[in-house]
Protein backbone atom coordinates (compact mmCIF):
# COMPACT_ATOMS: atom_id res chain seq x y z
CA UNK A 1 0.00 0.00 0.00
CA UNK A 2 1.29 3.38 -0.85
CA UNK A 3 2.25 5.75 2.28
CA UNK A 4 0.04 9.05 1.80
CA UNK A 5 1.45 10.85 4.91
CA UNK A 6 4.55 12.45 2.50
CA UNK A 7 2.59 13.76 0.20
CA UNK A 8 0.57 15.39 3.01
CA UNK A 9 3.51 16.99 5.06
CA UNK A 10 4.38 20.41 3.19
CA UNK A 11 1.06 22.02 4.26
CA UNK A 12 -0.17 25.55 4.37
CA UNK A 13 -3.36 24.62 6.26
CA UNK A 14 -4.45 27.00 8.97
CA UNK A 15 -3.56 26.69 12.55
CA UNK A 16 -5.87 25.57 14.68
CA UNK A 17 -5.81 24.85 18.57
CA UNK A 18 -8.03 23.01 21.06
CA UNK A 19 -11.26 23.82 23.26
CA UNK A 20 -11.83 21.90 26.07
CA UNK A 21 -12.23 18.09 26.07
CA UNK A 22 -15.78 16.71 25.11
CA UNK A 23 -16.06 14.10 23.23
CA UNK A 24 -13.93 11.22 23.44
CA UNK A 25 -13.55 9.07 20.42
CA UNK A 26 -12.35 5.82 21.36
CA UNK A 27 -11.01 3.02 18.30
CA UNK A 28 -11.28 -0.16 20.31
CA UNK A 29 -9.50 -2.22 16.96
CA UNK A 30 -8.99 -2.15 13.48
CA UNK A 31 -10.75 -5.80 13.10
CA UNK A 32 -13.26 -5.45 11.42
CA UNK A 33 -15.72 -8.69 9.22
CA UNK A 34 -15.86 -5.81 5.99
CA UNK A 35 -13.06 -4.53 3.76
CA UNK A 36 -14.10 -1.40 2.22
CA UNK A 37 -12.11 0.50 -0.66
CA UNK A 38 -12.60 3.81 0.93
CA UNK A 39 -11.75 2.73 4.81
CA UNK A 40 -9.35 5.19 6.12
CA UNK A 41 -8.45 2.84 9.24
CA UNK A 42 -7.67 0.17 6.87
CA UNK A 43 -9.33 -2.03 8.91
CA UNK A 44 -10.09 -5.25 7.94
CA UNK A 45 -10.97 -9.35 9.09
CA UNK A 46 -7.10 -10.23 9.32
CA UNK A 47 -6.28 -7.14 11.46
CA UNK A 48 -5.50 -8.12 14.84
CA UNK A 49 -5.00 -5.11 16.85
CA UNK A 50 -7.46 -4.93 19.66
CA UNK A 51 -7.81 -3.15 22.86
CA UNK A 52 -6.92 -5.04 26.24
CA UNK A 53 -8.13 -5.04 29.55
CA UNK A 54 -6.09 -2.31 31.23
CA UNK A 55 -6.36 0.43 28.25
CA UNK A 56 -10.48 0.06 28.37
CA UNK A 57 -10.05 -0.16 32.25
CA UNK A 58 -8.18 3.13 32.26
CA UNK A 59 -10.56 4.59 29.58
CA UNK A 60 -13.66 3.37 32.34
CA UNK A 61 -11.56 5.92 35.03
CA UNK A 62 -11.37 8.39 32.60
CA UNK A 63 -15.18 8.15 31.98
CA UNK A 64 -16.16 8.86 35.96
CA UNK A 65 -13.75 10.81 37.13
CA UNK A 66 -13.63 13.23 33.70
CA UNK A 67 -10.74 15.32 32.39
CA UNK A 68 -9.04 18.09 33.87
CA UNK A 69 -11.25 20.27 32.13
CA UNK A 70 -14.14 18.45 32.88
CA UNK A 71 -16.72 15.58 32.60
CA UNK A 72 -16.89 13.67 29.32
CA UNK A 73 -20.03 14.10 27.41
CA UNK A 74 -20.22 11.99 24.78
CA UNK A 75 -18.29 8.56 24.36
CA UNK A 76 -18.10 7.55 20.46
CA UNK A 77 -16.50 4.36 20.42
CA UNK A 78 -15.34 3.30 16.45
CA UNK A 79 -13.31 0.94 14.58
CA UNK A 80 -12.68 -1.24 12.54
CA UNK A 81 -16.22 -3.32 13.81
CA UNK A 82 -16.00 -1.86 17.69
CA UNK A 83 -18.81 -4.29 18.61
CA UNK A 84 -16.32 -7.06 18.15
CA UNK A 85 -13.45 -5.96 21.22
CA UNK A 86 -14.96 -8.10 24.24
CA UNK A 87 -15.11 -4.81 25.94
CA UNK A 88 -17.27 -2.95 23.90
CA UNK A 89 -20.59 -3.65 26.29
CA UNK A 90 -18.35 -2.73 29.49
CA UNK A 91 -17.71 0.33 27.72
CA UNK A 92 -21.36 0.84 27.10
CA UNK A 93 -22.58 0.10 30.18
CA UNK A 94 -19.86 2.17 32.18
CA UNK A 95 -20.83 5.46 30.61
CA UNK A 96 -24.12 4.65 29.87
CA UNK A 97 -24.59 4.03 34.30
CA UNK A 98 -22.28 7.57 34.60
CA UNK A 99 -25.05 9.18 32.10
CA UNK A 100 -22.56 9.41 29.13
CA UNK A 101 -23.90 9.49 25.32
CA UNK A 102 -22.76 6.64 23.33
CA UNK A 103 -22.54 6.25 20.10
CA UNK A 104 -21.41 3.04 18.28
CA UNK A 105 -20.22 3.47 14.70
CA UNK A 106 -21.54 0.37 13.00
CA UNK A 107 -21.56 -1.28 9.62
CA UNK A 108 -24.75 -2.90 10.13
CA UNK A 109 -24.00 -6.14 8.83
CA UNK A 110 -21.75 -6.88 12.12
CA UNK A 111 -25.72 -7.14 13.86
CA UNK A 112 -25.55 -10.78 11.70
CA UNK A 113 -22.31 -11.98 12.60
CA UNK A 114 -22.15 -15.14 14.70
CA UNK A 115 -22.02 -14.17 18.37
CA UNK A 116 -23.76 -10.91 17.80
CA UNK A 117 -27.31 -12.03 18.01
CA UNK A 118 -28.63 -10.00 20.68
CA UNK A 119 -26.33 -6.68 19.70
CA UNK A 120 -29.39 -5.07 18.38
CA UNK A 121 -31.06 -5.31 21.59
CA UNK A 122 -28.36 -4.59 23.36
CA UNK A 123 -27.47 -1.16 22.12
CA UNK A 124 -31.82 -0.32 22.56
CA UNK A 125 -31.39 -0.98 25.78
CA UNK A 126 -29.01 1.16 26.38
CA UNK A 127 -30.02 3.74 24.66
CA UNK A 128 -27.00 4.25 22.66
CA UNK A 129 -27.36 6.33 19.22
CA UNK A 130 -26.29 4.35 15.79
CA UNK A 131 -24.44 5.95 13.40
CA UNK A 132 -24.53 3.13 10.78
CA UNK A 133 -22.58 3.43 7.12
CA UNK A 134 -24.38 2.98 3.81
CA UNK A 135 -22.77 4.94 1.56
CA UNK A 136 -25.68 4.99 -1.12
CA UNK A 137 -29.62 3.82 -0.88
CA UNK A 138 -28.82 1.87 -4.35
CA UNK A 139 -27.62 -1.88 -3.81
CA UNK A 140 -25.01 -2.14 -6.82
CA UNK A 141 -23.30 1.30 -5.44
CA UNK A 142 -23.28 -0.61 -2.01
CA UNK A 143 -21.53 -3.83 -2.81
CA UNK A 144 -19.39 -2.48 -5.16
CA UNK A 145 -17.65 -0.23 -2.30
CA UNK A 146 -18.40 -2.73 0.27
CA UNK A 147 -18.91 -5.94 -0.97
CA UNK A 148 -21.76 -8.61 -2.06
CA UNK A 149 -24.60 -8.90 -0.72
CA UNK A 150 -23.61 -6.13 2.42
CA UNK A 151 -26.67 -3.58 0.65
CA UNK A 152 -29.15 -6.66 1.41
CA UNK A 153 -27.48 -7.19 4.90
CA UNK A 154 -28.04 -4.22 5.77
CA UNK A 155 -31.23 -3.60 4.95
CA UNK A 156 -31.97 -6.13 7.20
CA UNK A 157 -30.31 -4.89 10.20
CA UNK A 158 -31.51 -1.70 9.42
CA UNK A 159 -35.67 -2.73 9.73
CA UNK A 160 -34.30 -4.66 12.99
CA UNK A 161 -33.18 -1.81 14.51
CA UNK A 162 -36.46 0.17 13.74
CA UNK A 163 -38.55 -2.60 15.08
CA UNK A 164 -37.15 -2.07 18.18
CA UNK A 165 -37.92 1.88 17.88
CA UNK A 166 -34.70 3.10 16.34
CA UNK A 167 -35.53 6.21 14.09
CA UNK A 168 -39.01 6.67 15.44
CA UNK A 169 -38.92 10.39 16.35
CA UNK A 170 -40.56 9.72 19.68
CA UNK A 171 -38.43 6.67 20.96
CA UNK A 172 -35.72 8.45 21.79
CA UNK A 173 -33.27 5.78 20.07
CA UNK A 174 -31.33 7.88 17.45
CA UNK A 175 -30.22 6.09 14.01
CA UNK A 176 -28.27 8.30 11.90
CA UNK A 177 -26.81 7.04 8.37
CA UNK A 178 -23.46 7.83 7.26
CA UNK A 179 -22.48 8.77 3.34
CA UNK A 180 -19.63 8.94 1.26
CA UNK A 181 -18.66 9.55 -2.03
CA UNK A 182 -17.84 6.82 -4.15
CA UNK A 183 -14.68 8.04 -5.80
CA UNK A 184 -12.31 11.50 -5.32
CA UNK A 185 -15.29 14.05 -5.05
CA UNK A 186 -16.87 16.07 -2.81
CA UNK A 187 -20.43 14.72 -1.16
CA UNK A 188 -23.47 16.52 -2.68
CA UNK A 189 -25.49 18.72 -0.35
CA UNK A 190 -26.47 17.06 3.00
CA UNK A 191 -29.72 18.34 3.05
CA UNK A 192 -31.07 17.67 -0.12
CA UNK A 193 -29.15 14.31 0.18
CA UNK A 194 -31.32 13.08 3.01
CA UNK A 195 -34.53 13.63 1.62
CA UNK A 196 -33.56 11.61 -1.24
CA UNK A 197 -32.45 8.60 0.96
CA UNK A 198 -35.27 8.93 3.31
CA UNK A 199 -37.85 9.11 0.29
CA UNK A 200 -36.04 5.80 -1.17
CA UNK A 201 -35.59 3.53 1.62
CA UNK A 202 -38.88 4.63 3.36
CA UNK A 203 -40.67 3.51 -0.01
CA UNK A 204 -38.90 0.46 -1.04
CA UNK A 205 -38.16 -0.97 2.48
CA UNK A 206 -40.19 0.84 5.18
CA UNK A 207 -36.72 2.15 7.09
CA UNK A 208 -36.53 5.27 8.66
CA UNK A 209 -33.72 6.85 10.30
CA UNK A 210 -33.22 10.23 11.78
CA UNK A 211 -30.04 12.19 10.17
CA UNK A 212 -28.06 11.86 6.92
CA UNK A 213 -24.33 12.72 7.58
CA UNK A 214 -22.45 13.27 4.59
CA UNK A 215 -18.95 12.43 5.13
CA UNK A 216 -15.75 13.68 2.79
CA UNK A 217 -13.23 10.53 2.04
CA UNK A 218 -10.40 11.02 2.86
CA UNK A 219 -6.86 10.70 1.03
CA UNK A 220 -5.18 8.52 3.70
CA UNK A 221 -4.55 4.40 3.90
CA UNK A 222 -6.72 2.74 1.18
CA UNK A 223 -8.60 5.29 -0.30
CA UNK A 224 -5.02 7.15 -0.49
CA UNK A 225 -3.51 4.36 -1.85
CA UNK A 226 -6.30 3.94 -4.32
CA UNK A 227 -5.73 7.76 -5.57
CA UNK A 228 -1.99 7.46 -6.14
CA UNK A 229 -2.86 4.05 -7.93
CA UNK A 230 -4.81 5.73 -10.26
CA UNK A 231 -2.75 9.29 -10.54
CA UNK A 232 -5.77 11.22 -9.09
CA UNK A 233 -3.92 12.03 -5.87
CA UNK A 234 -2.86 15.16 -6.53
CA UNK A 235 -5.93 16.47 -8.25
CA UNK A 236 -7.90 15.37 -5.60
CA UNK A 237 -6.15 17.49 -3.20
CA UNK A 238 -6.57 20.40 -5.80
CA UNK A 239 -10.29 19.51 -5.37
CA UNK A 240 -10.19 19.84 -1.05
CA UNK A 241 -8.17 23.48 -1.32
CA UNK A 242 -9.93 24.90 -3.63
CA UNK A 243 -13.45 24.10 -1.69
CA UNK A 244 -11.97 24.94 1.44
CA UNK A 245 -14.29 27.07 3.37
CA UNK A 246 -12.78 29.53 6.19
CA UNK A 247 -15.70 29.18 8.24
CA UNK A 248 -15.78 25.37 9.05
CA UNK A 249 -12.39 26.21 11.10
CA UNK A 250 -14.73 26.99 13.65
CA UNK A 251 -16.86 23.85 13.93
CA UNK A 252 -14.18 21.08 13.08
CA UNK A 253 -14.23 18.17 15.45
CA UNK A 254 -10.49 18.04 16.39
CA UNK A 255 -11.11 21.41 18.63
CA UNK A 256 -13.69 19.71 21.17
CA UNK A 257 -12.75 15.76 20.49
CA UNK A 258 -9.84 13.68 21.46
CA UNK A 259 -8.85 10.03 19.54
CA UNK A 260 -7.68 7.35 21.53
CA UNK A 261 -6.00 4.29 19.49
CA UNK A 262 -6.08 0.85 20.74
CA UNK A 263 -2.97 0.63 22.63
CA UNK A 264 -5.01 3.94 24.82
CA UNK A 265 -2.65 7.12 22.71
CA UNK A 266 -3.78 10.15 22.11
CA UNK A 267 -4.32 11.97 18.80
CA UNK A 268 -6.03 15.20 17.50
CA UNK A 269 -8.61 12.95 15.55
CA UNK A 270 -9.34 9.51 13.94
CA UNK A 271 -7.71 10.67 10.45
CA UNK A 272 -4.40 11.80 12.19
CA UNK A 273 -4.71 8.35 14.35
CA UNK A 274 -4.02 6.67 11.25
CA UNK A 275 -1.16 8.68 9.86
CA UNK A 276 1.02 8.72 13.21
CA UNK A 277 0.47 11.85 14.07
CA UNK A 278 -0.10 11.89 18.18
CA UNK A 279 -1.32 14.70 20.08
CA UNK A 280 1.49 17.23 21.09
CA UNK A 281 1.22 17.20 25.27
CA UNK A 282 3.99 18.99 27.14
CA UNK A 283 6.47 18.54 24.42
CA UNK A 284 6.24 14.49 24.65
CA UNK A 285 6.09 12.63 21.18
CA UNK A 286 3.31 10.49 22.79
CA UNK A 287 0.19 11.35 25.15
CA UNK A 288 -1.96 8.77 27.15
CA UNK A 289 -5.19 8.66 27.89
CA UNK A 290 -4.49 8.78 31.39
CA UNK A 291 -2.91 11.99 31.10
CA UNK A 292 -5.63 13.21 30.55
CA UNK A 293 -6.86 13.19 34.00
CA UNK A 294 -4.37 15.66 35.05
CA UNK A 295 -3.28 17.64 32.04
CA UNK A 296 -5.73 20.47 30.53
CA UNK A 297 -5.58 20.52 26.57
CA UNK A 298 -7.04 24.34 26.03
CA UNK A 299 -5.01 26.03 23.62
CA UNK A 300 -2.54 23.54 22.70
CA UNK A 301 -2.46 23.08 19.01
CA UNK A 302 -3.75 20.53 16.62
CA UNK A 303 -1.50 19.02 14.43
CA UNK A 304 -2.58 19.61 10.69
CA UNK A 305 -1.32 18.40 7.35
CA UNK A 306 -3.03 18.88 4.06
CA UNK A 307 -5.30 15.83 4.82
CA UNK A 308 -7.30 18.42 7.00
CA UNK A 309 -8.78 20.31 3.68
CA UNK A 310 -11.40 17.23 3.55
CA UNK A 311 -12.92 18.53 6.76
CA UNK A 312 -13.20 21.93 5.92
CA UNK A 313 -14.28 21.37 2.17
CA UNK A 314 -17.55 22.38 0.66
CA UNK A 315 -20.03 22.11 3.70
CA UNK A 316 -17.71 20.19 5.74
CA UNK A 317 -17.25 16.94 6.80
CA UNK A 318 -17.17 15.88 10.37
CA UNK A 319 -17.84 12.52 12.56
CA UNK A 320 -21.60 14.33 12.70
CA UNK A 321 -21.74 15.23 8.73
CA UNK A 322 -21.58 18.74 7.26
CA UNK A 323 -20.62 21.65 9.26
CA UNK A 324 -21.87 24.15 7.53
CA UNK A 325 -25.83 24.56 6.36
CA UNK A 326 -26.43 23.96 2.61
Amino acid sequence: MHATLPLLENSDFPPLSRLAVETLQVNLGYRCNQQCVHCHVNAGPRRKEMMGAETAAQIRELLARGTASGPIRTLDLTGGAPELNPHFRELVRAARDLGIHVMDRCNLTILEEPGQEDLAQFLAEHEVEVVASLPCYLEDNVDRQRGRGVFATSIRALQRLNALGYGREDSGLQLNLVYNPQGPVLPPPQDSLEQDYKHHLQERYGIRFNRLYTLTNMPIQRFGSMLISKGHFESYLDTLRAAHQPANLEHVMCRTLVSVDWRGFLYDCDFNQMLGLPLRLDGRPRAHVRDLLERRVEGLPITVRDHCYGCTAGQGSSCGGALLEE
